[in-house]
């Protein structure tokens, strides 16, 4: 399953996207809005690249692929220093959508705080004090025992770029199962990942991947760098669809990103689209 897939054979949408030429529009003129907040480099620790054009492609993704409307109710997991949100302020609706982000790195918290929450009252932002070796070691909330706090079927659309691939896998099913527990019924997950399928395992002669992971001995879990564990993760292909199925959602797009040297892609990491399922809901 490597191929968009029309997000409204999945959910009932309440309008039409933007797409096309508009989409595009929307795009060009965000790149270009030279009053946009954009943290200084020296601040900004979600990597490299451009930060409001990485932020203004991604809200092309989550509308093309994932169907994100200007009305909906989104959540950020690890939103960083707002990279995500920034082009999302031009596009969610000030009165009927909003946002939520959420990170246990409180520097990047405490900037979008003052230059994206202070100027769009819908967007919100808030410390996740979750351990994590990499980013913060020493939180008082363990991942396997993660518990957001907001009401069931609180949102429409989750986001998670650039998450699991700093995640060990214990934690990826409590995730999953929060993320589900927040979405209202046909509500999407967008997920980034690094997905080894078997031409990565293999390490085919055609393929020059930017990055090199060696598998765990049990598995499923790959790592980049041995020193450092956590900081590139893939996981064996299969792992994220049925953890994200066990959790509750279906698979509405699995689309392969050009990070393991592969053609064609228009995006770096791989993608997930994963929808809240209604049957188990009881629709």
């Amino acid at each position: 399953m490597n191929s968009p897939v029309v997000i409204a054979d999945h959910i009932r949408l309440k309008s039409a996207p933007l797409s096309g030429g508009s989409l595009a529009l929307l795009q060009k003129t965000i790149e270009r809005n030279r009053f946009l907040p954009v943290p200084p480099q020296e601040e900004n620790f979600v990597g490299d690249g451009d930060y409001l054009a990485i932020g203004t492609e991604f809200l092309g993704h989550f509308i093309e692929l994932g169907g994100l409307q200007e009305h909906e109710r989104v959540l950020d997991i690890g939103c960083g220093i707002g990279r995500m949100a920034v082009p999302l302020t031009q596009y969610l609706d000030p009165e009927k959508g909003m946002y939520t982000g959420l990170d246990p790195a409180p520097a990047g918290i405490q900037w979008s705080a003052q230059h994206v929450g202070a100027v769009y009252p819908n967007f919100r932002f808030m410390h996740l004090d979750i351990a994590n070796d990499l980013y913060n070691p020493n939180g008082r909330i363990r991942g396997k025992s993660l518990l957001l706090p907001f009401e069931n079927n609180s949102f429409d659309f989750a986001i998670m770029t650039s998450v699991v691939t700093h995640l060990p896998a214990e934690e990826i099913e409590p995730y999953f199962r929060e993320i589900s527990r927040l979405l209202e019924p046909g509500g999407r997950l967008f997920l980034s990942a690094f997905v080894m399928e078997p031409e990565s395992q293999r390490g085919a002669a055609e393929l020059t991947p930017r990055i090199r992971f060696h598998r765990t001995p049990e598995g499923p879990s790959w790592h980049a760098d041995a020193n450092a564990p956590l900081a590139a993760v893939a996981f064996d292909d299969g792992f994220l669809d049925t953890t994200l199925q066990t959790a509750g959602f279906d698979i509405a797009l699995k689309k392969l990103g050009h990070w393991r040297g592969q053609t064609g892609s228009q995006h770096y990491q791989d993608f997930f689209v994963a929808v809240k399922s209604t049957r188990r809901q009881g629709a």
